[in-house]
C-alpha cells in the first residue's frame, strides 16, 4: 500500500521500507544554514520505540538524535539529561525550537507534525532558527558512498 506523500515524503518512504526502521539512521541537515544537526539520528515511528524514546539513556552525544513521527508534544519525565527540541511541519520546516529542556518538563507545538530530540546545545551550535528547512538522508547511504569512493 502506498502511503500519501503528506505522511512520509517520497524519499523517506523508500528509505524506511527498504531497511527496517529499527536499523535505519538519518543524517539531518539544515539546508537554510548549511549545517548538520545530527549524523546519526534514529526514528521513532512505531508504538514501542515512540513510548521509550530516550528513556534509559545516560546521555545523548553530539550528532545523535531521535526523530519522533508523528508527534506534537513530548515530555522529559524520568530522563537524566537536558535535550534540544525541534518541532517540524510536514515539509520539514522548523515551527518551534526549545533549547536545553531539563528533565521533568512538558513541551508541545500543536501545529507540528514531528519532533527532533537532539543533544543539548545543538540548536545554539548550528544557529538553527524557526523557518529553516531540514533535509533527512540515510546515514548508512552516506557512509556507503564515502567508503566506495576510496
Amino acid at each position: 500500500m502506498k502511503m500519501p506523500d503528506w505522511i512520509y515524503p517520497r524519499t523517506l518512504w523508500g528509505l524506511m521500507h527498504r531497511t527496517p526502521t529499527a536499523e535505519l539512521r538519518f543524517r539531518i541537515s539544515n539546508l537554510t544554514r548549511q549545517t548538520v544537526l545530527a549524523d546519526c539520528a534514529e526514528i521513532a515511528d512505531k508504538g514501542p520505540k515512540r513510548r521509550k524514546g530516550l528513556l534509559g539513556r545516560k546521555r545523548l552525544s553530539p550528532g545523535e538524535g531521535l526523530w519522533i513521527l508523528p508527534c506534537e508534544a513530548v515530555h522529559t519525565f524520568w530522563m537524566q539529561f537536558p535535550i534540544d527540541l525541534v518541532y517540524l511541519d510536514r515539509e520539514h520546516r522548523i515551527k518551534k525550537l526549545i533549547s536545553d529542556v531539563p528533565p521533568w518538563r512538558l513541551s508541545g507545538c500543536f501545529s507540528a507534525h514531528s519532533v527532533l530530540e537532539l543533544a543539548s546545545g545543538t540548536i545554539r551550535d548550528t544557529q538553527t532558527s524557526p523557518g529553516d528547512i531540514l533535509e533527512f538522508s540515510s546515514a548508512s547511504l552516506q557512509n556507503d558512498s564515502a567508503s566506495s569512493a576510496t
